[in-house]
């Protein structure tokens, strides 16, 4: 079972603004700052940025993307329409990807980092 997943950011400022409001649209809340980190979650941290412990500039990771499933396609609107406010590239509007399953609703976004993360449902409204 997978505990939490994290991603690298060269900039830990500008990664919690943006994930502040991208998160909140998820339904999720920052559950731990520190200097280094900051995480997210609905209780328990499920989701956290880090800067790299080897102290090279964060890089995201090639054909690495995290998804985060929702309750209704106007979450995955939501998501999309917050994360481009807040300096996210798209990277796939929000609407249907028959190729994965006649009711997969998605949008894909980068971060300002570069991190590609996603937010999709399968509920057909």
């Amino acid at each position: 079972m997978i505990h939490h997943v994290s991603l690298g950011t060269s900039n830990m400022s500008r990664a919690r603004a943006f994930y502040d409001a991208v998160m909140g649209e998820l339904g999720m809340r920052r559950t731990f700052d520190a200097e280094e980190a900051v995480g997210y979650g609905a209780g328990i941290t499920v989701f956290s940025l880090n800067l790299p412990t080897d102290g090279a500039p964060a890089t995201p990771g090639n054909g690495v993307h995290i998804a985060f499933e929702v309750e209704k396609r106007v979450a995955v609107d939501a998501f999309y329409r917050t994360a481009i406010e807040h300096g996210g590239i798209s990277d796939g509007e929000p609407g249907l990807r028959p190729e994965y399953d006649a009711n997969y609703y998605a949008a894909f976004v980068r971060d300002p980092d570069g991190n590609k993360i996603e937010a999709l449902t399968f509920v057909a409204a």
